[in-house]
């Protein structure tokens, strides 16, 4: 039987891989470890009920991602997988207007009657949060979800990809070229697969021009901090959502992951900036002067893929039933990523 190729082995990728495997069918997993890939580069924030996206269709498979996580981190756990870094420990989400505050109550508890893994909700005073979290100042208030986690992208995609070796998955360092729309070259051996799955984010474009097709994939340029904190347990605070689009994350080993700075995208450079590692600090001090305390470790900047639109792109490229993609989920891809490869293999399989 042919196998599977998967070209990207991001969090997509990587569950893609497994949920397959798992099915026993032979799959390929192929990666270049290309620098700035998202994955590698993002905390993510498990809590997507307070989003204002209009989009109902996106935000079904963003939320069905959160719903799905705790059953794959049991599932990976019973395989003797333990180290996911996810964890249900809840998410504040700031905000200086009161009003907004409670329409955000509002709009989770409506969604909760079809999603009950939003669990509690509770508006929080400044000094409330200042209160429940050591790092943090009284200058808003927040909205609290108790069904909010966070999750280290790169450890859950390196669970995946164990887990999708136990089940027989064949991982392959290197970069795929394309021969035809079921062939592909990698490290000078050539490989034809039943369906070519690609799942390489924001380089997809590049690929698949090799074949002469333009998929009009751009990419932002997200920028976020490593930082030391061992003044409390980080592990223990609430994923928190500042203003702008800023994050605080905690992790265990006093890890803590601040975010983030968002550029275009123009060259693939994948350094950091100064200016971005100012933004995202003068934020975070402004909210959580607390953390004016920590060591700073270092800055990681991955390219996050979108679409026209900034919908996803997810099925068989037209005119090319042998190649599947999915693509352009942007900031959703830690949160979706997991359930969008189960979907895909279900989708393969069965139809």
């Amino acid at each position: 039987m042919k196998p599977y190729i998967i070209i990207g082995a991001g969090i997509l990728g990587a569950s893609t891989a497994y949920h397959l495997s798992k099915q026993g069918v032979p799959v390929i997993l192929i990666d270049k470890h290309h620098k700035g890939e998202a994955t590698r580069s993002g905390a993510g924030i498990i809590s997507p009920w307070l989003s204002q996206k209009n989009n109902q269709k996106l935000y079904k498979i963003i939320s069905s991602g959160a719903k799905y996580y705790p059953e794959l981190v049991r599932e990976l756990s019973d395989q003797g997988i333990h180290d996911t870094s996810y964890a249900q420990v809840g998410s504040i989400h700031l905000h200086k207007s009161q009003d907004k505050l409670e329409k955000m109550v509002q709009d989770a508890a409506d969604r909760r009657e079809d999603a009950p893994e939003v669990e509690g909700l509770s508006l929080l005073t400044g000094q409330e949060v200042n209160n429940s979290i050591s790092i943090m100042g009284d200058r808003m208030g927040a909205v609290k979800v108790d069904g909010g986690a966070r999750v280290n992208g790169r450890k859950m995609r390196d669970a995946l990809i164990q887990a999708a070796k136990l089940h027989g998955t064949e991982v392959i360092e290197g970069e795929a070229q394309f021969i035809s729309d079921n062939k592909i070259s990698v490290n000078q051996k050539e490989l034809t697969g039943q369906k070519i799955i690609v799942t390489n984010g924001a380089w997809a474009d590049h690929l698949l021009k090799q074949i002469g097709i333009s998929f009009h994939v751009s990419s932002q340029k997200t920028q976020i901090l490593q930082l030391e904190y061992r003044d409390d347990d980080p592990s223990k605070w609430p994923a928190i959502m500042l203003p702008n689009n800023k994050y605080i994350v905690g992790f265990e080993n006093h890890q803590v992951f601040v975010g983030s700075a968002h550029d275009a995208n123009d060259d693939f450079d994948p350094t950091s900036s100064a200016a971005g590692v100012y933004e995202i600090l003068k934020t975070a001090f402004k909210f959580a002067p607390g953390l004016e305390q920590a060591k700073f470790i270092g800055s990681q900047v991955g390219f996050r893929p979108t679409m026209p639109d900034q919908e996803p792109y997810i099925g068989n490229l037209p005119n090319h039933p042998d190649i599947f993609i999915t693509n352009g989920l942007g900031a959703s891809g830690i949160t979706s990523g997991p359930y969008l490869g189960k979907t895909i293999a279900e989708t393969l399989l069965n139809g």
